[in-house]
């Protein structure tokens, strides 16, 4: 339990410092003269050079451990934010926000397969991504707020350095808090399901790829947590973009903070857990695409209200993507499948930004994230699964 604690405070530092940047990077990139389309473009980039770190650690996490890859992460991320704290060109930036894209890709598949190691049961599995989805909510909640704060009082530039240096003390406590080695001696590599009398069964042995060799799930399940992290990056891309939030950057704070409460909320809600992941993928992307189809014609409810249940649909959405490929991978395979979802979250996060960037003087970016995200839905073969409910 004492790893849990201490993979939770490294990914929530990590998290902390990454959504502290979003209602000031877009300002910030103005400041430095670029244009919309281009602030898309450096938004989108980040995502993009996320995939070949994903591909790393995918294979570098199943063969030489997690541990090397966290304090790998943590410290040259906040190096790499010393550096964008002097950044004076927005060519200069997307350099920057590139390299940063890559580094950090090793950290969330190394966090997640350390977690999902040390699971006793599926059940244990399940609260513990449940745990991972509150951590990232609780930091992402405070985060832009924050953010926002930093910049209106001590600049960019100051602002930029704290959360470098933030960053780097955070891996060098990386180096002495995680002994893996002798957490994996101790801990079973992979539970076993529980029924509801408590005893081990296989009720995923149609999802095991431990005895395929392969992912066991169809490859068009992988578009929803693209169309997720796609939408996601649309919306991150117009909020501070909005006239209330160019007026005043705490604004633009306040919102985002307002998508985390809702998903501070649902995450709240454990009973949650015994409900079958994939169940509640589902039916909280399509929750998800009804709001934005609600934004996209412009619904009575008010933007404040709206950003709340696009926080609630995530709190439910993310721990459930998690979950489920923690039940239906083996132990020895899950940086692999961990790094297949942060390389669909990745590309879903550079293809957002980038379709907003370009189509939004053309069609509501919000309509964009409901075609997506339908589209998605519609695709994913619901009669290859099984919707297994953990008791």
């Amino acid at each position: 339990m004492r790893t849990a604690i201490w993979l939770y405070l490294f990914m929530f530092v990590a998290f902390f410092d990454l959504h502290a940047q979003y209602p000031i990077l877009s300002p910030f990139a103005l400041s430095l003269g670029a244009a919309p389309s281009f602030i898309g473009l450096i938004m989108g980039v980040y995502s993009l050079t996320h995939l070949p770190g994903n591909v790393m650690a995918g294979f570098g996490v199943d063969k030489y451990g997690s541990k090397i890859f966290i304090i790998f992460s943590l410290i040259v991320a906040g190096i790499i934010l010393l550096f964008q704290s002097s950044v004076k060109d927005p060519w200069h930036l997307l350099y920057i926000r590139s390299i940063s894209g890559f580094v950090l890709a090793f950290l969330s598949p190394a966090c997640l397969s350390l977690l999902a190691r040390i699971a006793k049961d599926r059940i244990h599995q399940s609260k513990l991504m449940a745990g991972n989805g509150l951590v990232h909510t609780l930091a992402s909640v405070v985060s832009p707020a924050a953010g926002a704060v930093l910049v209106a009082k001590i600049g960019f530039t100051t602002a930029f350095s704290v959360l470098g240096w933030v960053l780097i003390a955070t891996g060098v406590l990386a180096i002495f808090g995680v002994r893996e080695k002798e957490l994996l001696r101790k801990e079973p590599s992979s539970p076993a399901p529980l029924d509801a009398h408590g005893h081990g069964h296989h009720a995923f042995e149609d999802f095991n790829d431990s005895a395929s060799g392969g992912p066991a799930i169809p490859w068009l399940f992988f578009l929803i947590p693209m169309a997720l992290s796609c939408s996601q990056g649309i919306l991150f891309f117009e909020l501070p973009l909005m006239k209330s939030a160019r007026e005043s950057i705490l604004t633009s704070g306040v919102f985002f903070t307002l998508v985390s409460l809702g998903a501070l909320l649902s995450i709240s809600f454990w009973f949650l857990n015994r409900v079958s992941p994939f169940l509640r993928t589902v039916c909280g992307s399509f929750a998800l695409a009804v709001i934005f189809f609600g934004l996209a014609i412009n619904w009575p409810i008010p933007l404040t209200v709206s950003l709340f249940l696009i926080g609630m649909a995530k709190g439910v959405i993310y721990p459930a993507l998690a979950a489920l490929l923690a039940n239906i991978t083996s132990a020895n395979r899950y940086g692999r499948m961990f790094s297949l979802l942060s390389i669909s979250y990745s590309i879903g996060a550079f293809i957002g930004p980038m379709l907003a960037g370009q189509l939004r003087g053309q069609i509501s970016s919000y309509f964009i994230a409901f075609f997506i995200l339908m589209l998605a839905l519609s695709l994913l073969p619901l009669r290859t699964f099984k919707a297994p409910v953990t008791t």
